[in-house]
């Protein structure tokens, strides 16, 4: 099973939706918390090719995008093949 990794802030309610489609779909994660750290959020957007808004969200090394890319890709059933690619 691929590492998943979402970068958030506390206050962020499309962080909140996509943590509980991942929740509910069982899957663990590692939640990076860019809130107030400088450093945490440049290595977010250096690996999210420039892109500052929470969450970004990546599957292995697949930059899945945010909130709204993970639920269209769940809607597509492109989820699960992604997180079982080799």
């Amino acid at each position: 099973m691929a590492n998943i990794t979402i970068y958030t802030t506390r206050t962020c309610s499309y962080c909140y939706a996509a943590k509980s489609l991942l929740a509910k779909k069982g899957l663990s994660f590692d939640e990076i918390d860019v809130s107030g750290d400088t450093d945490a959020r440049q290595r977010m957007m250096a690996r999210a090719k420039g892109r500052h808004s929470v969450p970004q969200i990546f599957i292995g090394e697949t930059h899945v995008g945010g909130s709204r890319e993970l639920f269209d890709l769940e809607r597509r059933g492109g989820l699960e093949p992604l997180l079982t690619a080799p």
